[in-house]
């Protein structure tokens, strides 16, 4: 999965350096003194606890598929008999990390006449994010799903802030998508800062670092099939952190490339539990149902409708415009002294509470696309895990 990570990273150099041969310096490796950094960079002490990456610590292995448009996000309404419906599905990659600035559209459409009541299909990020809108909004929200977040594809999603991850095909989005990818973006990074400090840390920050031992290659056309995924993130330049690179030999890192940012994170099983501990607290139901038919949604009794299915939308909608993403995540018992992520040989290692993310990123934004099997595979995993201990190896041999 080619995400980006920065917005002055350039995401297909990025995971292209990222598969070459790479290793960090673990300071803090059993046996290992720390060091002090070089006052350039980052400009104060850091350990670095190891990742005990061995199968024996694998406890899970999940896959999402993610729901492309090559045109953006359906964000239009139709009439479905007399039900107004709302659509809000198709963000690709960039699900969590857009879901308040695209709700907020959504809801505002909804409510546009003012309804009492408005049902939400789906309960995922985008269907509770949804939900809490329309219920600060005035509404009495009803969530109908047949998932709920638990068992969601949502809840099985890295959980990096990537508000441009497979969102667009540069040449289908349409004229006026950018801007209204960056209103989204902007209107969800301010809204994530009021979780940040909260019981059980459901958005933090962390630091993650890129590693290789040679320069990140320059930029390259386009390989025969690969699709120009857009890519926005300069457009909020002032709101994300940049990636800076380390000079040679200033760090305690073996190889002489490396770069560090600092990423937002959410801890989905946390987040998701205050999110749908404030939508029950403010007075909101969820229906177990499953629809089969758009035309079943004018037996609600809710008249305005917002429509998150994310890729059930391909199904229930007949879209075919969705195209599933596969990604799949290797699941480590969680290490709480772990507090910063890398990029390595092509893995994505991301420390969740919830535990230790192993993905494979190498193939870029194609990796997984039009693939729709959801069924986990070991020797992905496996391979995962083997890079990370890997690495950790290559330090203790150092």
């Amino acid at each position: 999965m080619r995400s980006r990570f920065s917005p002055a990273l350039d995401r297909r150099r990025m995971l292209q350096g990222a598969g070459m041969v790479g290793g960090v310096g673990l300071l803090g490796l059993e046996g290992c003194a720390s060091l002090a950094q070089s006052s350039a960079w980052p400009p104060s002490r850091r350990t670095f606890a190891p990742v005990r990456a061995s199968e024996d610590r694998l406890f899970d292995v999940t896959v999402c598929l993610r729901p492309f448009r090559a045109a953006g996000p359906r964000l239009d309404t139709e009439q479905v008999g007399d039900t107004l419906v709302v659509h809000n599905y198709g963000h690709g990659g960039s699900g969590w990390s857009l879901s308040w600035g695209s709700s907020t559209l959504a809801v505002q459409k909804a409510m546009a006449s003012s309804p009492a009541e408005v049902a939400v299909l789906g309960c995922g990020a985008l269907g509770l994010t949804s939900a809490i809108l329309a219920q600060k909004a005035g509404a009495q929200v009803t969530i109908y799903a047949r998932d709920w977040l638990p068992e969601t594809r949502s809840s099985r999603a890295t959980g990096s802030w990537t508000p441009d991850s497979r969102i667009a095909l540069t040449d289908k989005a349409a004229p006026g998508f950018p801007a209204l990818w960056e209103q989204m973006a902007r209107i969800s990074f301010k809204t994530y800062r009021s979780y940040l400090g909260l019981p059980g840390s459901p958005v933090e920050w962390n630091d993650r670092y890129i590693l290789s031992d040679a320069p990140r290659p320059a930029p390259s056309p386009l390989a025969p099939g690969e699709l120009d995924f857009a890519e926005y993130g300069d457009r909020i330049r002032d709101i994300t952190p940049a990636s800076t690179p380390a000079p040679i030999g200033s760090t305690p890192f073996p190889t002489p490339f490396v770069r560090h940012f600092s990423g937002m994170m959410f801890n989905i099983a946390d987040y998701g539990h205050t999110l749908l501990t404030d939508f029950r607290l403010a007075g909101g139901k969820i229906v177990r149902a499953e629809f089969h038919t758009p035309s079943e949604l004018t037996a609600l009794k809710q008249k305005v409708v917002i429509n998150c299915p994310g890729y059930g939308a391909r199904a229930l909608w007949k879209d075919e415009s969705i195209v599933p993403v596969r990604g799949q995540i290797a699941w480590l018992i969680p290490q709480p002294e772990v507090d910063y992520g890398v990029i390595y040989q092509g893995v994505n290692m991301l420390p969740r509470r919830d535990g230790i993310v192993m993905q494979m990123v190498d193939g870029g934004d194609m990796r997984g696309y039009g693939d729709d099997n959801e069924t986990p595979t070991h020797a992905e995993a496996m391979t995962a895990i083997k890079r990370i201990a890997d690495l950790y190896a290559r330090m203790r041999e150092a």
